[in-house]
């Protein structure tokens, strides 16, 4: 086989292929009737032109017939009037017309079988196509019935091309809602941290570690006040600012050294002391 030919094969089965999937049998079967009748329209106009042929045959061996008689009337006028040759020469035409008939009469013969031929080839067409509208109705309701439930199991199966793109479409919307939020939560860390910075907001890097450095301060405060309820003071073993540490220590230094009620009755207790450290520290801590 050759390139072309192997080509023309390649394409003529892709058209073919590709108008198979097109065709719908309904329509198909709706063409295949009126082709058929059209055919019977044909044929019907055949047999009309047939039978108009016949007529104008017939028409005219009448005239023919016509002739033979008035020939016949002169042929033996003139044999009365003793004009033989006049008679001659009329009998002559009449046989002329009379052969005219006998070819006109073969061929109305003719005529007449091709029209029987036809009119039965016509009856047999009607009844053809009688048939076939029977079973086409039949076939486009067994095609509607079939068609109606592939329709209604591939919309339960999900298993239509229509199923196919809506799934496809969900799966699609899953993702970019994923993607989106997931964006949104990378873009709250980042404005959380400080790595993006709120284009509404007047603030810059120092207020937001100005503000948690407050917020860290709030949290220590709460957590000695929790120690201080529990019971257990700076002292219990609470890490503490080495700077309130000597802030405390010199405060204390400068509270033992004046004269106090409690001094004069017999010197300050270490509860005395560690109580005062601890109002230091929050006031440092306030």
């Amino acid at each position: 086989m050759g390139i072309l030919s192997r080509a023309s094969y390649v394409v003529r089965s892709k058209i073919n292929a590709m108008l198979g999937r097109m065709e719908d049998p309904n329509e198909t079967l709706d063409y295949s009737y009126e082709q058929l009748r059209d055919q019977l329209q044909d044929v019907k106009r055949g047999i009309a032109d047939l039978t108009t042929q016949k007529k104008r045959l017939e028409i005219q061996k009448r005239r023919l017939e016509e002739n033979v008689d008035k020939h016949n009337e002169q042929a033996r006028k003139a044999v009365e009037q003793d004009r033989d040759d006049l008679a001659q020469k009329a009998l002559e035409k009449k046989k002329q017309k009379m052969n005219q008939i006998e070819d006109l009469e073969a061929q109305i013969a003719d005529l007449q079988e091709t029209q029987d031929s036809l009119v039965e080839k016509k009856d047999q067409l009607e009844s053809r196509i009688e048939e076939f509208r029977t079973k086409k109705e039949s076939m486009k309701a067994r095609y509607e019935a079939a068609e109606a439930s592939t329709r209604v199991s591939e919309a339960m199966t999900g298993a239509g091309d229509d199923m196919a793109d809506l799934n496809r479409a969900i799966e699609r919307s899953e993702e970019r809602t994923e993607d989106m939020e997931a964006r949104a939560a990378a873009l709250d860390e980042l404005q959380e941290s400080g790595a993006l910075d709120d284009a509404l907001s007047d603030k810059d890097e120092i207020d937001r570690e100005l503000e948690s450095l407050s917020t860290d301060s709030e949290i220590d405060a709460e957590l000695e006040t929790l120690r201080e309820e529990a019971g257990r003071g700076s002292g219990s073993g609470a890490e503490t600012d080495p700077e309130t540490e000597t802030a405390a220590a010199s405060d204390a230094d400068v509270e033992t050294e004046e004269p106090t009620p409690d001094a004069d009755a017999g010197g300050s207790t270490d509860s005395d002391v560690e109580e005062e450290l601890e109002e230091l520290k929050d006031e440092e801590s306030n």
